[in-house]
């Protein structure tokens, strides 16, 4: 395995579990030639700027069971 491959593997392998399934995604979807769309594009530079908010602490996290009840509170 070249140098280069096994330095990233290595800083990979060190990144929280979250941030290691959000890269595999990305690498995964490289690989199937997806084109993704203005609205796609648009959710992933929305989903990265809140996560980045979060990480910053200036975004609270909001449990799931909050999250589903207020959809159901919507939807019904």
């Amino acid at each position: 395995m070249p140098a280069t491959l096994e330095t990233v593997e290595h800083e990979a392998m060190g990144l929280p579990v979250a941030e290691r399934a959000f890269l595999a995604d990305r690498l995964l979807s490289s690989l199937g030639g997806e084109t993704f769309t203005d609205v796609d594009v648009a959710w992933v530079a929305e989903a990265e700027r809140r996560y980045t908010e979060y990480k910053a602490g200036a975004r609270k996290s909001i449990s799931a069971l909050d999250v589903f009840a207020e959809a159901d509170r919507i939807i019904g």
